[in-house]
């Protein structure tokens, strides 16, 4: 089962772009990836939503791909059967379902039915 559904901004400055949205919309920054300085990945959390923050790693993303939807699902099982099925669908692989040094499953879809860029994780469970 899908637990959450939000969306995931890549964009090309995080740290000014969590400082311009908080300053915005209020809520608290919770940050995932920083690394010699600069903030590559981090959360909005505004009431009970959050908006995902990503550094585009030194790639480019043109207009259009810059949004996509990031999935935390509970089930590595559910999360085997989404990916396959879009994968299945016509979507494209953009990142296969790997482990990841954050802890959880990881893979990334790009649908065929509209170009939406699913992000997907199953946090697997800490000894």
């Amino acid at each position: 089962m899908i637990t959450t559904a939000s969306p995931f901004l890549v964009v090309e400055d995080v740290e000014a772009s969590i400082q311009y949205y908080q300053s915005l919309f209020g809520g608290e920054v919770k940050i995932l990836n920083e690394h010699q300085g600069v903030l590559r990945h981090a959360e909005l959390h505004i009431g009970s939503s959050l908006l995902h923050f990503s550094s585009t790693y030194g790639g480019h993303v043109s207009k259009g791909h810059h949004i996509k939807v990031i999935l935390n699902i509970d089930s590595e099982a559910d999360m085997r059967r989404i990916y396959d099925t879009l994968v299945a669908d016509n979507g494209q692989a953009t990142v296969p379902l790997q482990d990841t040094f954050f802890g959880a499953l990881h893979g990334e879809v790009t649908d065929a039915i509209n170009g939406i860029n699913w992000v997907m994780n199953h946090f697997r469970q800490q000894p």
